[in-house]
């Protein structure tokens, strides 16, 4: 009795919780998808990784700004330089190829100067300019890709949510059914028209209802839970979802536009045009223009001819720079390359064939679970008139307990395979859109 008890209670407890949520404002698809836009953790990351993307842009193409750098050092030489000078250089007497070692310098030696660089063509920088704007390109793709991917999580965990509360719908209704079948056959015992043996089926039909109502509302707050968690709000937030269920029409949609193909057709671009800069390194020269002004001091330490004096110096002119020959090591990078976009262009058919396959499999599989769907909606309200119909004549006596069991079973199976029936379909409709990128907020 007091185990019974304990039942009422937690399934009062349970009940009251339920009807906390429901009295919750429902949260719409949008809503949610909205929300999940501005607080959503890898969205985040996406947007700050486009930012980096384009402060990488305009770093390379900061390479083409003059560069300029002031240098100062300070030498202090307490062995000077030896030069060896040709001995005739002072005596023309002496005889050729004799030498004669001389210090020159003095000990203290400072140099400071201010130096501009700016480079009039050099094709690895353009190059590198032209990767970042590809590479711009990308991570705008992969922010759209994890944009789909969020609001297809986000939109499949809704639908979960509306499921699973149609379920509870069903489980209390059911439940319902079930102790009002209860109570009828504890009037019928007591009148001893019945056996306890039917009280006590009656009794574990509603009490396995009552634990599978249970389970499907734990079920029901994980997903909340897992919504939340993608919407990047606070789990300690209440949110309930809307009661009616989204069954988009079937449409015959022949665009293709996947993120995927997107990604690495610009991946493609991305790899030819590093073959390019890798050609134009090998054939092209680089041109700077160089100055420097600046000034040269020395001094001598030793009294009484002590000194420090500057001289000043500067130049301007032009650098010029072309490779020769650097060991094949352009060549070895040029067939790397060329390998590389060949696995591009082969990943990229195998994208493309395996999207096509996925995209017709979710297509039947969309049009099966529509016709299924009005199938089951027929099914559930004859097993409700079958139940209806069992009841009355069990009151009558002329159909039994087991009959009556029989069809709420059909009853419950037929809600079940209608709930079956639309998860097929969402899930069919919701691949199909991603498959095509027409998956967008609603």
């Amino acid at each position: 009795m007091l185990v019974n008890i304990h039942k009422l209670i937690f399934i009062s407890i349970l009940f009251i919780g339920w009807n906390t949520v429901q009295a919750q404002e429902a949260w719409t698809l949008k809503q949610c998808i909205d929300t999940a836009q501005v607080h959503n953790k890898n969205l985040q990351i996406n947007r700050n990784n486009i930012s980096i993307s384009e402060q990488r842009e305009k770093e390379a193409k900061a390479n083409l700004i003059p560069k300029i750098t002031v240098n100062a050092d300070y030498k202090y030489f307490m062995e000077l330089p030896t030069q060896l000078m040709p001995m005739n250089a002072l005596n023309p007497q002496a005889p050729e190829g004799q030498f004669r070692d001389l210090q020159f310098g003095v000990p203290h030696n400072i140099n400071a100067n201010i130096q501009l660089a700016m480079p009039l063509y050099n094709p690895q920088i353009y190059g590198a300019i032209e990767n970042t704007k590809i590479a711009n390109e990308l991570t705008q793709l992969h922010y759209q890709k994890t944009e789909k991917q969020v609001l297809f999580d986000i939109t499949t965990l809704y639908y979960n949510a509306q499921i699973l509360k149609h379920q509870l719908d069903f489980m209390d209704s059911n439940l319902i059914n079930s102790n009002r079948l209860l109570q009828n056959m504890e009037l019928l015992k007591s009148q001893l028209l019945a056996k306890g043996s039917d009280v006590n089926k009656v009794k574990l039909q509603t009490e396995q209802l009552t634990t599978q109502r249970e389970n499907i509302y734990s079920k029901y707050l994980q997903v909340l839970n897992a919504l939340k968690m993608n919407m990047g709000i606070s789990l300690e937030e209440n949110i309930m979802v809307v009661t009616d269920i989204f069954q988009p029409t079937l449409t015959d949609n022949s665009s293709r536009n996947s993120l995927d193909l997107q990604l690495i057709n610009t991946q493609n671009k991305l790899l030819n045009n590093e073959l390019k800069i890798i050609n134009r390194s090998r054939y092209l020269p680089s041109l700077n223009f160089i100055a420097s002004y600046g000034t040269t001091g020395f001094g001598y330490d030793k009294t009484p001819n002590d000194f420090l004096d500057f001289y000043p110096i500067g130049f301007a002119g032009i650098q010029f720079s072309y490779p020769l020959f650097n060991g094949t090591v352009t060549q070895r990078k040029i067939n790397q390359k060329k390998l590389e976009i060949n696995n591009n262009e082969l990943q990229a058919q195998l994208i493309s064939d395996k999207n096509e396959m996925e995209i017709e499999n979710a297509i039947r599989q969309r049009t099966i679970a529509e016709n299924t769907i009005m199938n089951t909606e027929n099914q559930i309200d004859l097993a409700k008139t079958i139940y209806d119909q069992t009841i009355l004549q069990q009151k009558q006596g002329t159909a039994s307990l087991t009959d009556v069991l029989l069809a709420d079973n059909a009853l419950r199976e037929a809600q079940q395979n209608y709930l079956n029936a639309i998860i097929d379909f969402l899930k069919a409709d919701l691949e199909f859109k991603k498959l095509t990128g027409t998956i967008k907020n609603k």
